[in-house]
């Protein structure tokens, strides 16, 4: 392969700071809005032009595991409710909440101005740079402002791929394991859960497609998205996800997901390119098939799909402790507990070829409620660096359970708090008694 030698630069320190969190997703908002209130002076970097990261960039319009979450996840949610924008609630006991994407992101904008976070969009990080005592001390970023250089204390990786940690030299794993809990062979190592791209349909009434859609009515999953998967059968298409859901978010607008990806890297620009054309176009295609055979559809229209596909899976990176199948199976307990997770194993196919719908993973059905431990969150090769969200140390199979975003709310809590103690109190991450964290996230 032929490179391009760079010249040298000096690149401006723009910002010095207490703490910097990478990513405006739901972890890295909750991050930066937790860091914040402690005291410290914090900035979040987000590479979209919106907070909220797959929530609101990538319409998820859904949130899971978020019932037994204490802290900034109700506090969202409350907002939301003052905004009506969860105007429609899914009563399963497993806090999923359908909401409004566009009461989302001001609601988020608004805590983190409230808070005193220094909000950057449209901002990537491309690079970041260690002290000589192994301690991340920069981050570097490309913007229309150009390449610039960040300073703080601490540093939050919520960029969901863990691309901080990455660039700041972490070791991680990515996809399937060559051998325990989710290794399948060597024919299957690396490989990833799909990715899917949401949409926000209107143009229909939902008492004549209230069979396709759940209800908080107590049916099964399984007999809407039957139902949805042959009614695409009947228009002459199939959609790639073969549990095909939709979520209504107001009489009028309904979130819906139809769409797998196998085989693309979210770790590959053009892999990630590659998926988003060929799901649009699916989407598109599946949405004019419907509307072909009237009644109901005749009037459903696409309405937005997203800027930001949803990827499942990126790095999960090394941590000082790693979440297990077995910490699952055991519904294990830490004295340093920061976050519950309810949510079960829950492995979209990796592959086509077995099923288009969710694999039956070795323990599904089987785990119990378990703990992720603030360990889990504190990056084992780089000091002053934490993780939150997806991107936390743990299991192929474990990671399956904990990605949802209820849960990366909670670790961005956590995350954010450890943070703004140890910069204002001149420490290490890993050097702030778990006692002094407990009493801000409420675990």
């Amino acid at each position: 392969m032929n490179h391009h030698d760079e010249p040298a630069r000096s690149t401006p320190i723009v910002t010095q700071t207490d703490v910097i969190v990478c990513g405006g997703g739901p972890a890295g908002v909750t991050a930066a809005i937790a860091a914040a209130r402690t005291g410290a002076a914090v900035t979040l970097i987000e590479a979209h032009g919106c907070l909220g990261g797959i929530w609101t960039a990538g319409l998820l319009s859904w949130v899971l595991d978020s019932a037994n979450k204490v802290g900034i996840m109700p506090e969202m949610l409350k907002r939301l409710d003052a905004r009506g924008g969860r105007s429609h609630h899914y009563g399963d006991g497993g806090g999923g909440v359908a909401y409004d994407v566009e009461q989302m992101k001001i609601v988020l904008e608004t805590m983190c101005i409230e808070a005193g976070v220094k909000i950057r969009l449209h901002t990537t990080v491309v690079a970041a740079a260690r002290d000589a005592r192994n301690r991340l001390a920069v981050v570097i970023t490309e913007s229309k402002s150009g390449r610039e250089a960040w300073s703080a204390n601490v540093f939050v990786d919520a960029t969901g791929d863990g691309d901080l940690a990455a660039r700041a030299g972490c070791g991680f794993d990515f996809g399937r394991p060559a051998e325990g809990p989710g290794s399948e062979g060597p024919d299957r190592v690396g490989e990833t859960q799909p990715m899917t791209m949401m949409c926000l349909i209107t143009g229909v009434d939902p008492n004549e497609i209230a069979e396709f859609h759940r209800r908080g009515d107590g049916r099964p999953w399984s007999v809407p998205k039957d139902a949805l998967a042959a009614e695409f059968k009947r228009a002459g298409v199939a959609s790639s996800y073969g549990k095909p859901t939709i979520f209504m978010i107001r009489p009028d607008l309904y979130a819906w997901m139809i769409n797998h990806e196998y085989g693309y890297s979210g770790l590959n620009a053009q892999q990630i390119t590659e998926a988003t054309l060929h799901a649009r176009a699916e989407l598109h295609r599946n949405f004019d098939a419907l509307r072909s055979l009237g009644h109901p559809w005749e009037n459903v229209r696409i309405i937005a799909t997203p800027e930001q596909i949803g990827v499942r899976e990126g790095r999960r990176i090394h941590g000082r402790y790693t979440v297990t199948l077995d910490d699952m199976l055991q519904g294990i307990r830490h004295d340093d507990a920061i976050c519950r997770v309810t949510f079960g194993i829950d492995v979209h196919s990796t592959s086509k070829s077995r099923t288009t719908g969710i694999e039956e993973s070795q323990g599904k059905g089987k785990t119990k409620p378990y703990d992720v431990p603030l360990r889990a969150l504190l990056a084992r090769d780089v000091d002053g660096l934490l993780l939150a969200g997806r991107c936390i140390s743990g299991d192929f199979l474990a990671h399956s359970s904990y990605r949802v975003t209820g849960d990366s709310v909670a670790m961005g809590q956590a995350a954010g708090v450890t943070a703004g103690l140890a910069a204002t109190r001149n420490r290490l991450p890993h050097e702030v008694a778990f006692a002094d964290v407990a009493p801000h996230i409420c675990a």
